[in-house]
């Protein structure tokens, strides 16, 4: 299964992961017409910076995940097609329970609506993540892990190689 991987090294923290996101999981699904909706769009994607570090962050889609794991309504689900963690937004009764438990951080509530927002991987636009999209840098990748570490072996040998 494909993750989101992030090369921390070329994040610039622009932000632009966290417009697209939430410009993808809007109503128009445009820019323009997205900030005057009634209804705000939600980002689910979350740059981080702290000493010049950059890190953008959303669901990690645990394995064993505690959202799931601690929801009392069953809103947060593992979806069996996808292998994804999946919120059913009617279900959702606003608790927070899931927000308390997820160890990154990246639950957030939805202020319009007063119930969760988390990366779906851009369900709406067939699993291709607008943050992934969005990122000048290319800091983000959706790829699979043993393409992403086969990457880092290779980046390693190449600035090895500089060395010597």
């Amino acid at each position: 299964m494909k993750q989101i991987l992030v090369r921390s090294e070329h994040c610039l923290g622009c932000k632009s992961c966290e417009l697209a996101c939430a410009v993808a999981h809007s109503t128009s699904k445009t820019l323009f017409q997205a900030i005057q909706e009634v209804k705000l769009p939600q980002k689910r994607v979350f740059v981080e910076s702290n000493d010049g570090l950059n890190f953008p962050l959303q669901c990690r889609q645990c394995l064993d995940a505690p959202c799931a794991h601690a929801c009392m309504s069953g809103a947060m689900q593992i979806d069996l097609g996808t292998g994804l963690i999946q919120v059913d937004e009617q279900k959702c009764v606003g608790c927070m329970m899931c927000v308390m438990v997820c160890p990154f951080g990246v639950i957030a509530e939805s202020p319009s609506t007063h119930r969760v927002a988390k990366c779906d991987r851009c369900r709406d636009l067939d699993y291709d993540p607008a943050c992934v999209s969005a990122c000048p840098t290319k800091a983000l990748e959706f790829v699979e892990v043993q393409e992403f570490a086969h990457s880092g072996r290779q980046t390693f040998l190449d600035q090895m190689k500089g060395v010597y």
